[in-house]
């Protein structure tokens, strides 16, 4: 390491997107869920997808030249499927693409799908390197992996930082999905919802909580209580396939999360988007199960299939369509009293005609070019003159 180096404490003010900040044995954590939700959750997979930090970003300005970023990160390894890629992390000086690295090493968390057991195990920590920058001053941004728990250890530059100056941008926070975490997305800028809002030219705050997009009262209260200028969430394939509830619980549910961010958001433009296209889900209720027939025949692939009856919806299971109809629905009879709400069907972003030039190679998840197509539209429909989020000035 260069003696002449600059270590700066990582503290909030140098974060954006994160909720919270966990103070751990070698550095922090940053959390997309606060401390007090995280104590009313018992369920792993929810626990795993908040510490993956999708669109939370170090931001700073500075005039030095090289950056170092030394980190922990925790690599997920599922029995019986391929090995996943190594996290990404992307360089941004001034709002522009300038780099991208990874980590290797870092703890292993091991995950058999079919016996729903994991192991966790500790690994060493690694640093990434951005080098050959302008010696100007420059704002300058690592987005930090958004399918990959990463602990901060240490920054290290060869010239002082200070935080970024507020540049006056709306702040966005949005709900949802894995989808909206970014599942399959080329890297922490290129999720849907991270491509949206530099296309809106806003500062994202992803919830997107893979798994996790289920109605949680404590998701709803984080939402509350999150300071934002506009607010979305897109809400139905985890409930679906998670077969967590039928419409006798959903209707009220839906209402009950609208009216606790309407608590902290009264007059905030709200957004609600209903599924994109999966057709295995379109008429076919839950629960969802992995598919390993594709592992074998050579394609590599783990898919997913709905293991529902159609015939079951008669008696309130589940399904996309269901509840695009439902969604449309309720946001139809409140938005009578409040001329804020709005609702988006998702088809809009990613629909038949989509599926058939990009289809899901999981059945369920979008490809990188997917999130690029579901992420213009979504900026072309919500941030322009006639949107939901259009910036009117007021």
């Amino acid at each position: 390491m260069n003696d002449s180096w600059i270590s700066t404490p990582i503290t909030a003010d140098l974060l954006r997107g994160a909720i919270d900040l966990e103070h751990t044995e070698h550095g922090v954590l940053p959390h997309r869920l606060p401390a007090w939700a995280r104590a009313q959750n018992t369920d792993g997979q929810l626990a795993m997808a908040e510490s993956q930090p999708s669109g939370v970003r170090l931001v700073f300005r500075t005039r030095a030249t090289a950056v170092e970023l030394a980190t922990r990160p925790t690599k997920r390894v599922y029995v019986g499927v391929p090995p996943r890629p190594d996290g990404v992390y992307e360089l941004l000086v001034d709002g522009r693409p300038a780099g991208r690295a990874s980590v290797t090493g870092g703890n292993t968390l091991t995950i058999d799908m079919v016996a729903g057991t994991h192991e966790h195990r500790p690994g060493p920590v690694g640093t990434l390197r951005f080098t050959g920058l302008s010696g100007e001053p420059k704002d300058v941004e690592i987005w930090l992996p958004h399918n990959e728990t990463t602990e901060l250890v240490g920054l290290r530059t060869d010239a002082p930082v200070e935080p970024a100056p507020d540049r006056g941008r709306r702040v966005w926070l949005h709900h949802g999905s894995s989808l909206s975490q970014g599942s399959d997305a080329a890297g922490p800028t290129s999720t849907w919802p991270a491509l949206a809002a530099s296309l809106g030219g806003v500062e994202l705050i992803n919830l997107g909580l893979g798994g996790g997009a289920l109605l949680d009262p404590f998701t709803a209260r984080t939402l509350r209580d999150t300071p934002a200028d506009l607010v979305s969430f897109k809400i139905g394939i985890n409930v679906v396939n998670a077969d967590l509830m039928r419409l006798r619980a959903f209707t009220p549910a839906v209402h009950g999360f609208l009216d606790t961010i309407r608590d902290g958001h009264p007059d905030a433009p709200l957004l609600v988007v209903s599924p994109t296209l999966c057709p295995i889900h379109e008429d076919t209720p839950g629960p969802l199960a992995p598919d390993f027939s594709g592992l074998g025949s050579g394609s590599g692939q783990l898919t997913f299939r709905a293991m529902g009856d159609p015939a079951e919806r008669a008696s309130g299971k589940l399904t996309l369509n269901v509840i695009r109809d439902e969604l449309a629905r309720i946001v139809a009879q409140r938005a009578a009293e409040d001329p804020n709400l709005h609702y988006l069907d998702g088809r809009e972003l990613y629909g038949e005609a989509d599926h058939a030039e990009l289809p899901l190679p999981d059945q369920v998840h979008p490809d990188a070019a997917g999130h690029r197509r579901i992420g213009e539209r979504f900026a072309e429909r919500v941030f322009t003159a006639d949107g939901a989020f259009a910036d009117r000035g007021v």
